[in-house]
């Protein structure tokens, strides 16, 4: 009897198959076609969506089409309609290949492929029969269509996994995604005429990277040509089109772009911009030129309002210059402007790091970062305490001398100077520096390094010709009392850069926090006021109290963490403003409608004086307000957010503030400068509604 106790399971196990799994689709042939439909549940269980899979093999030297199939074919067709308890069904197409035969491009598959399908039951628990006519295209030196009647039933019960429940999942993680996986991200695409140029980084190197771009109306690409820079890291795709239309011009065109490299993949939607930068024989020229716009943004930089804070320090430096020797004067500016431009290449360095390990980058990032807003405001309070005269930093006699003066006043306090001067720059942009940033960072670390090194002078040559000069500092007022009295007011000035530091504070870990650190600053400015007052052998209580407060400061993001109680951005949902959806704003343009983006932040000086100046008063602030045809959005980049991050760079840009109009008269848009001024905005928003003409 015990023989056959195996053989009476088996039976019982095919007479009822509602008690066990669900049966795996039989495979159906036609011709060199075969397919099969399969689950990775054995039971309905309760969900509302049951992962399935349409399984596909192809006879040697056939293959099939993508959803964009190319020059040729059509990508399968799908009937449902005989199937029971069936409301629904998505298919998934995982990453293809190229084909390129006689000079026609197609995508698609060969061998074998595995399309992950969404099923949406009317009846969420109850069986799902299923009942697929597909019509597949397959081709090999002919093309033929091929029907394939394929069934499957998922009865009642758990929803544990099946026998096909890796496959399809593998199929999944072959589905082209947004690159947080795969290290894949599209950086730039632009347009120039019949020809697209797209830029892709990784974080680990690429081998064969390949491109496949959806636009409407379609335009068809031959293979990429590949130009691989920093280490393979960072790849420029340029393509042709293979049968243009007369007049074809690539830049503004809204597209979706599928990247492939072996395994990994990632689709992105993009809009091409103007012009082609990535050739490597207009790359030394495009840097050149580059270079002096870089220099002119680090100049106007020290005009911009995150700039004079440090102001304070550059005027107590000039005027402590007064009366001294020229030798004195020149290595005093000399070491401010050192200082500049090391903690430039040292921003570089960072930045070139940061990409290199897939990450985002941009000017001023640092600011949405909790705990470098904490060093920040323990920085400042720091700056301020010493220019009231709550402390000194002693040296030893022959490490002073060695640095040319006195405490605070020799190279190594004109170094430290010019650091604190590129610290508090970093928020703010000026003209021709985010087109400076923007080249820089679409590009390798040779670029980045030279970019920010011609900024760093930028922002150094002040110093550079007073250095030059050192004669001239003889016009200026010989030291006196009345400086104790300026350092006072200086300090002051630097107290309300800490208190802004703290209000941009609150957005990242909200109120309570940031009234904690703002709490232990005051206790750190009591306790080096009270260890002045003591006496000499016990003034060190004062400056362990002062050195314990800081360190309790740094601690406050990682107990609160970025998102305890964050304020949220008043401004983002004011009645005029709607919040940043880059999806939004073709079918907006589509409607007719006209559509202005800010991408801002709370430490974006420039862009918080852009509102005060602009957008939130006169003309601008009515025109936002009153006209009905107007969609106004506000992208919130005050804390990291990756999909600012990835609209930004296909911009070519990577600061902000960043401004641009869209409309049925600039449906790829209309970037505005830095600095807003109401022409501007005005101008570009009756181009863009096409009241006014190109």
């Amino acid at each position: 009897m015990k023989r056959f106790v195996p053989f009476l399971l088996a039976v019982l196990a095919l007479a009822a198959p509602g008690m066990g799994r669900a049966e795996t689709g039989s495979w159906v042939k036609s011709g060199p076609v075969e397919a099969r439909l399969v689950a990775s549940v054995q039971g309905a269980g309760d969900l509302a969506k049951i992962p399935l899979g349409l399984e596909v093999r192809l006879e040697p030297g056939w293959k099939t089409y993508w959803r964009t199939p190319g020059d040729a074919g059509f990508a399968p067709r799908l009937d449902w309609s005989e199937s029971r308890n069936l409301t629904a069904t998505e298919l998934i197409y995982p990453a293809p290949h190229r084909f390129t035969v006689l000079g026609f491009e197609t995508a698609g598959y060969d061998a074998e492929v595995l399309f992950p399908i969404a099923a949406t039951p009317a009846e969420p628990g109850k069986p799902l029969d299923l009942v697929l006519k597909a019509e597949l295209l397959v081709c090999s030196t002919i093309c033929v269509p091929e029907m394939v009647a394929l069934s499957l039933s998922i009865p009642e019960g758990p929803a544990t996994p099946g026998p096909s429940a890796n496959d399809i999942a593998r199929a999944q993680s072959l589905v082209p995604g947004d690159g947080r996986a795969s290290g894949l991200t599209v950086t730039a695409v632009r347009g120039q005429g019949a020809v697209l140029e797209v830029e892709v980084t990784a974080r680990e190197p690429m081998v064969a990277p390949d491109v496949f771009v959806e636009t409407d109306p379609p335009v068809t690409f031959a293979a990429p040509k590949s130009q691989f820079l920093d280490g393979d890291r960072r790849a420029i795709l340029r393509m042709d089109a293979t049968d243009p239309t007369p007049g074809l011009n690539l830049a503004g065109r809204a597209m979706t772009l599928t990247v492939v490299d072996g395994n990994r993949s990632v689709e992105a939607p993009a809009t091409a911009v103007s012009g082609l930068g990535g050739a490597a024989g207009a790359a030394p020229a495009g840097l050149l030129a580059m270079l002096g716009v870089a220099l002119l943004g680090g100049l106007i930089l020290n005009l911009m309002p995150c700039v004079l804070p440090v102001l304070s320090l550059k005027l107590l430096s000039i005027v402590q210059h007064g009366g001294r020797a020229p030798a004195a004067v020149r290595a005093g500016f000399l070491a401010s402007a050192a200082g500049i431009l090391t903690s430039f290449l040292i921003l570089a360095g960072a930045l070139v790091a940061v990409k290199a390990a897939g990450g985002a980058v941009g000017w001023g990032i640092q600011f949405q970062q909790p705990l470098f807003l904490v060093f920040m405001v323990v920085l400042v309070t720091l700056f301020a305490a010493n220019l009231w005269g709550l402390f000194e930093l002693p040296l030893p006699r022959a490490v002073a001398d060695r640095l040319g003066g006195p405490e605070g006043q020799g190279l190594g306090g004109q170094f430290a100077t010019g650091a604190f001067a590129t610290l508090l720059a970093t928020p703010c942009s000026a003209p021709f520096l985010g087109t400076a940033v923007g080249f820089a960072l679409a590009r390798g670390a040779l670029e980045v390094f030279a970019i920010f090194a011609a900024l760093g002078v930028g922002l150094a040559l002040p110093y550079l010709l007073i250095a030059a000069f050192p004669r001239a500092a003889r016009l200026l007022p010989r030291p006196g009392r009345w400086m104790v009295a300026l350092r006072r007011v200086l300090g002051g000035a630097l107290a309300l850069t800490a208190l802004w530091l703290l209000s941009v504070l609150v957005v990242q870990v909200g109120e309570v926090p940031a009234l904690a650190v703002a709490v232990l600053m005051g206790g750190l400015v009591a306790a080096l006021w009270l260890g002045r007052r003591l006496a000499e052998t016990a003034r060190w209580a004062g400056a362990a109290l002062a050195g314990l407060l800081a360190l309790v400061a740094f601690a406050v993001p990682a107990v609160f963490g970025p998102s305890a109680g964050a304020a949220p951005v008043a401004e983002s949902t004011a009645a005029r403003w709607t919040v940043f959806d880059e999806a939004a704003i073709r079918e907006q343009v589509a409607a007719g409608r006209t559509v202005f983006v800010d991408v801002t932040a709370d430490w974006c000086i420039t862009c918080q004086a852009n509102k005060k100046l602009v957008l939130n008063r006169g003309t601008v602030a009515q025109r936002l307000e009153d006209d009905g045809a107007l969609t106004a959005m506000r992208a919130d980049w005050t804390r990291p957010d990756e999909a600012i991050a990835r609209y930004l760079a296909r911009h070519g840009r990577y600061g902000i503030p960043f401004n641009i109009v869209y409309g049925p008269g600039a449906p790829e848009g209309i970037a505005l400068p830095e600095l807003l001024t109401e022409g501007a905005v005005l101008e570009a928003l009756d181009r863009a509604s096409g009241k006014i003409k190109s």
